[in-house]
């Protein structure tokens, strides 16, 4: 095997680094996971993901895991609520069966993003995650690599592979291929205890999604566990809009007033969202990677994720890729067709080029829809023509 006695170090502890290495270590491979985190509670994680049935849940089947994520999935967040900027409800797929029709391509079950992570850790053997390491750099010995940490002793891998998200630090060592700007900017808030803080978005929600459309602009959330609700106004701006707003992004009353002002026609029942977040607000420019990007293959360095190919969040798509990266880069390093470990990259780099592309094409072209003056209609097509499928 193209890894035998090799020592492999995943930087970036996510879903698609733990993935691969749930996926290396079923092959009996030497992984360490390096994350900055100092431990696995260290912080909140993000909003929760639906899985796809050809990528995410296809890692996670491959991984032996489709059991517990069944256990452990939000039934009915993919239910979906479309609304116009009055807060009028226009669809909803709440009223249909619920069924659980795994295997189907349509069905994009949703699970929090921090139960995930705790399914994946709990399946790595005890030692594979070494906390508390935050990546300096790196530099060529032997055949592999030395990584440096802030606060930990350099380490000694055979490969590296990058899985340390949009800011990636490995994603250098490979290409100074950088990403662009979509033009969209959206502006996160969180709101605990949310059928309590705002009972009428809660009854719109039930428990699922809404995306509200309305004068080239959007409010996008979503049912979290615990009883929250993660939200997203979305807009087209400037890259630096963040700076130069001079918003307090920690002052719910100036928010609210940006949000009246920007959203001059929008009903006041969204009010309440920006009334009832815990702040500080969080502004997230929406970078893409160029469709076109290549890299010469490197004979024991590579990345996964949004390190490789971050995209807008349009197509719902992200953590999929990831964990789909995770899979077929396991399965070519692990495979038997490969002479070496360089060719088992290069054949793993081409197909995810292509595919990342074709996706992240198709997540531009999603943003460019939800914003646009007939995003209502838009939409509503969409989701109207898959309600029966």
């Amino acid at each position: 095997m193209l890894l035998q006695n090799k020592k492999i170090a995943i930087v970036g502890g996510g879903p698609g680094g733990l993935t691969l290495a749930k996926l290396l270590q079923l092959k009996g491979v030497d992984v360490k996971v390096y994350e900055r985190d100092v431990n696995k509670n260290a912080r909140v994680q993000g909003s929760p993901l639906d899985l796809h049935d050809e990528s995410g849940l296809a890692a996670l089947r491959k991984a032996g895991l489709l059991h517990d994520f069944k256990n452990n999935f939000m039934v009915g967040a993919d239910r979906c609520t479309i609304t116009n900027h009055k807060a009028e409800i226009f669809f909803s797929d709440h009223e249909q069966k619920q069924e659980e029709n795994f295997g189907d391509e349509h069905f994009r079950p949703e699970i929090d993003r921090g139960v995930l992570r705790k399914l994946l850790l709990e399946s790595l053997d005890s030692e594979t995650i070494v906390w508390y390491s935050h990546f300096l750099s790196m530099t060529q010995q032997d055949e592999g690599w030395l990584l440096h940490f802030k606060n930990k002793e350099s380490v000694y891998a055979d490969i590296v592979i990058g899985s340390d998200g949009a800011n990636s630090k490995i994603r250098p060592y490979l290409t100074d291929i950088k990403p662009f700007y979509s033009g969209i900017t959206m502006l996160e808030g969180t709101i605990y205890e949310a059928e309590k803080r705002v009972p009428n978005i809660s009854e719109i929600l039930h428990g699922g999604k809404i995306m509200a459309f309305g004068n080239e602009q959007n409010i996008l959330m979503g049912q979290k566990a615990n009883g929250e609700i993660g939200f997203y106004a979305s807009f087209k701006t400037d890259e630096n809009w963040a700076v130069a707003s001079g918003l307090d992004f920690s002052d719910q009353s100036e928010i609210l007033k940006w949000f009246q002002k920007e959203y001059p026609d929008w009903s006041s029942v969204w009010y309440k969202l920006f009334e009832n977040t815990s702040t500080p607000f969080i502004p997230r420019p929406i970078y893409c990677m160029p469709l076109d990007q290549v890299w010469k293959t490197v004979k024991n360095l590579t990345i996964i994720g949004d390190a490789a190919h971050l995209m807008p969040p349009f197509a719902g798509e992200g953590v999929n890729m990831a964990m789909l990266d995770a899979l077929e880069l396991s399965e070519v390093l692990t495979s038997s067709h490969f002479n070496t470990i360089e060719s088992a990259i290069s054949e793993y780099e081409t197909n995810m080029f292509k595919r990342a592309s074709k996706i992240a094409q198709e997540s531009l072209e999603n943003g460019e829809r939800m914003h646009s003056k007939n995003a209502l209609a838009t939409m509503l097509d969409f989701f109207n023509s898959h309600k029966d499928n």
